[in-house]
């Protein structure tokens, strides 16, 4: 009789343990963990923060958002597979990291002068055309959410980078990109792909002797600070996929699923209103410091520059597609 009243004790309190802890599993939040290389004061990275409170705010804490920004996780050519492999599951790489992973129609974003003006950017992204392109992410096993804006790129060295020729010989760094790395050739310099955690040291060291990027990245690095001449040539674009793993997307409640994309869609409209103002105050900074000069292109000047890099689109068109190029130039045009 005593042994039975044991086991029924033994069972009961094994049954009150077993539904606390399923019932403390179910309050727990779900943890999304969203990895990025920049700082957290650059535009994505704001963005970045915002859609954290935006999240746990409309979900009610079931959802929590883990920013990890500075390549404290992963750099540049890491953080790709590990969203695949699911170690992470929400990034925001800047759209050039699709090549090396086999869609390389996004590389037509690096493509020398393709975007006119933000409103021509937007009118691509927003459009059918920027819809596209993400859906082309689904079979390596990742969801794209949103496009998100750090605007037109300066370029920089330690001597004026005024005319096509001035870059003769020089080194300068690249994302992994063949769009890039043509752009960088036509322009008679040697693109070096590196990790965009390493190039501030690349340039101190002259590893590099320059580099190309938004305003807003380039101070928040302290890049400014170890190049002695920014050039605003504005030929170049510098933007970003939000992105998830698929299977653990796909998987989430709908309800759950239909709160983090309003959330997101709140954060972009946010991360698109500071880009452009963060890149101006940016420049200013720089310009402030008295360490670096800055020069903006003349008119006659930029018509070399579009001279000299035309030929890379032509060049790029059997690997990004002629159609899509086209596509992209007559959206542009409107």
């Amino acid at each position: 009789m005593k042994m039975k009243t044991m086991l029924v004790a033994l069972c009961a309190a094994i049954g009150v343990s077993a539904g606390a802890y399923a019932q403390a599993q179910a309050q727990a939040p779900i943890v999304i963990k969203f990895s990025h290389v920049v700082a957290t004061d650059t535009p994505k990275g704001q963005a970045a923060e915002r859609f954290k409170q935006l999240a746990e705010k409309a979900t009610n804490g079931k959802v929590k958002i883990e920013v990890y920004p500075n390549s404290q996780l992963y750099k540049d050519k890491e953080e790709l597979e590990a969203l695949q492999l699911g170690a992470v599951q929400m990034l925001a790489p800047s759209l050039a990291k699709f090549g090396p992973l086999g869609v390389k129609e996004f590389e037509a974003f690096d493509l020398p002068y393709i975007f006119p003006t933000k409103t021509a950017l937007y009118n691509v992204t927003e459009g059918e055309i920027g819809k596209g392109l993400l859906k082309k992410l689904e079979p390596k096993g990742i969801t794209g959410l949103a496009y998100w804006d750090n605007g037109f790129k300066v370029m920089s060295a330690n001597k004026p980078l005024h005319h096509p020729a001035d870059f003769k010989g020089l080194k300068m760094r690249i994302q992994s990109s063949k769009v890039l790395d043509a752009q960088m050739r036509a322009l008679g310099a040697n693109p070096q792909v590196l990790a965009f955690s390493e190039v501030y040291q690349a340039l101190q060291t002259g590893v590099v002797d320059g580099t190309e990027n938004p305003p807003s990245n380039m101070y928040t690095q302290k890049m400014n600070e170890v190049q002695k001449h920014v050039t605003v040539s504005n030929h170049g674009y510098l933007g970003y996929a939000v992105i998830v793993n698929k299977k653990f997307w796909d998987g989430l409640p709908p309800d759950i699923r239909g709160q983090l994309e309003q959330a997101m869609r709140d954060a972009t409209t946010f991360e698109k209103a500071i880009a452009q103002r963060d890149n101006d105050q940016a420049l200013e900074a720089i310009k402030k410091t008295g360490k670096t000069q800055v020069y903006t292109l003349t008119v006659q000047e930029q018509a070399e520059w579009r001279k000299a890099l035309a030929p890379v689109q032509k060049a790029m068109e059997g690997r990004i597609g002629k159609d899509l190029i086209s596509a992209i130039n007559k959206e542009s045009a409107k």
